[in-house]
């Protein structure tokens, strides 16, 4: 009908907005908290690169204000895929190695300025760094960079990262 106007509540309160509604359950989908919404993501598999990394990524969680997202990606696939065979199929196992990496930064002195916290994932690091990034609407993907032979030949992951991401990338020598 047109001119249809929606009845005034007789206690005088506003209406509620049906759009804060949409909104509001748009950021509950998100699941993330404000702490960590805009954050710094860091990989961190342990190793001295990524412990440089680590420590830039703090400073700079630091200085922005805002959480700090430490992702370790566990190598979930089977020896088979390095031999150049095609894998049967993925082996989704616990890595332990991701709780020992946990203990050790609950136990870093360093990491007590900011608000961290340590996410889990398993296949391929770049791939999973960035969904982490997007999944968290991160300023910023901090990772080290590779040494040695192995990353010159294959790639390292922070230039495959650096090339494919959709957010800056910070790469830590």
């Amino acid at each position: 009908m047109a001119g249809h106007e929606i009845p005034e509540p007789a206690d005088r309160k506003p209406v509620a907005d049906p759009l804060a509604n949409l909104e509001a359950a748009a950021e509950s989908r998100q699941g993330c908290d404000p702490a960590f919404k805009h954050g710094v993501v860091c990989g961190f598999d342990g190793s001295t690169s990524s412990e440089r990394a680590l420590a830039y990524a703090v400073g700079m969680a630091r200085r922005l204000g805002c959480g700090l997202i430490i992702v370790h990606v566990a190598n979930r696939l089977p020896t088979t895929v390095w031999a150049g065979c095609e894998p049967p199929v993925f082996v989704d196992v616990p890595d332990h190695r991701t709780e020992v990496l946990g203990l050790e930064l609950a136990c870093a002195d360093y990491l007590s300025d900011v608000p961290w916290i340590l996410v889990e994932r398993g296949g391929d690091i770049c791939h999973e760094l960035e969904e982490v990034g997007r999944e968290y609407e991160a300023d910023a993907i901090v990772v080290g960079s590779t040494q040695g032979i192995v990353g010159r030949i294959f790639g390292s992951v922070a230039g495959r990262l650096a090339r494919r991401a959709q957010r800056p990338v910070v790469v830590v020598p």
